[in-house]
């Protein structure tokens, strides 16, 4: 019986600039370092030490050795935060690309992409 969403895995080009870029621009921890076969390593991310889900970064390059079934498409993440305005203006002045801040029907919404071409959300509820 499923318990709960412990995960969720993205396959990148580059990890360890993958993981940089998360832990640079959006202050993600490090709550596991996974060593894989081949020298490879994987990273799991979180916003916090609390976060029940977490972000694994795997190289697609191991994914395609490993795993050649697995997909590499990025799956569409949107991530929910508070403050919606400052991360926007921070996230500019830290060089992440963004899309236009955006209200759609309850939430303030605005895309970013994370330097190697894989795009996600992040959204604010609007009461």
């Amino acid at each position: 019986m499923f318990k709960k969403l412990q995960s969720v895995m993205v396959y990148v080009e580059d990890v360890e600039a993958a993981k940089e870029f998360w832990t640079k621009k959006f202050d993600f921890v490090v709550k596991e370092t996974i060593e894989l076969p081949e020298d490879f390593k994987g990273y799991d991310l979180a916003p916090n030490d609390y976060a029940e889900t977490s972000m694994t970064l795997f190289s697609k390059d191991f994914i395609r050795k490993y795993s050649p079934e697995v997909s590499l498409e990025t799956p569409s993440l949107m991530f929910e935060v508070e403050n919606i305005e400052t991360l926007y203006e921070e996230s500019k002045n830290k060089g992440v690309e963004v899309g236009e801040l955006v209200e759609i029907p309850g939430t303030k919404t605005f895309n970013f992409q994370d330097g190697q071409g894989n795009y996600f959300a992040v959204g604010e509820p609007v009461e």
